[in-house]
């Protein structure tokens, strides 16, 4: 295998109103595409490789004109590893609360943007990881505060707790 070692590290952030998330249809992306993903998530910068919040909060100001003074309850909850196409593929899943009365007009350049509940994101195309944390936060990690670690084997992730120790 020529890309042993190669890493891909990817930040992702589930805005939540009440119970309803903000997902972005995601279009002409070479990674992603025609797929739901959180409200905004990208790429880890050089500089940001030991900081998934720095990460997240840039990429959630740089598509949604968002900063982190307009959010509440920012947390960590989900890591995922993944092995595709010769990469570990680390995801960072963050969830914050909006007040959608104070945000400006969401926007994105990369899709179209919607509110959904919780009952409808089961039936929704999204990518592998994304999807298995999404339905592990909707049957565990939404009544808990804990970090979550999950690692894919090609039919599902299985996820654990992450205590701090």
């Amino acid at each position: 295998m020529d890309n042993i070692g190669k890493l891909r590290n990817m930040t992702s952030i589930y805005l939540w109103h009440n119970d309803k998330v903000l997902l972005l249809y995601r279009q002409g992306s070479k990674v992603v595409n025609n797929m739901w993903i959180g409200s905004a998530g990208g790429h880890f910068e050089a500089c940001e490789l030991n900081d998934a919040k720095a990460c997240v909060l840039r990429e959630l100001k740089e598509e949604l004109a968002i900063t982190e003074d307009m959010l509440c309850d920012l947390e960590l909850r989900y890591i995922t590893l993944r092995r595709s196409n010769g990469e570990i593929r680390q995801n960072y899943y963050f969830f914050a609360r909006v007040d959608v009365d104070t945000l400006p007009e969401l926007t994105s350049d990369e899709g179209s943007l919607r509110w959904f509940s919780v009952e409808e994101l089961a039936e929704l195309p999204m990518p592998f990881s994304a999807k298995c944390m999404m339905e592990h936060y909707v049957k565990v990690g939404r009544y808990t505060k804990e970090l979550y670690g999950g690692v894919a084997d090609g039919t599902k992730v299985v996820f654990t707790e992450l205590p701090e120790f």
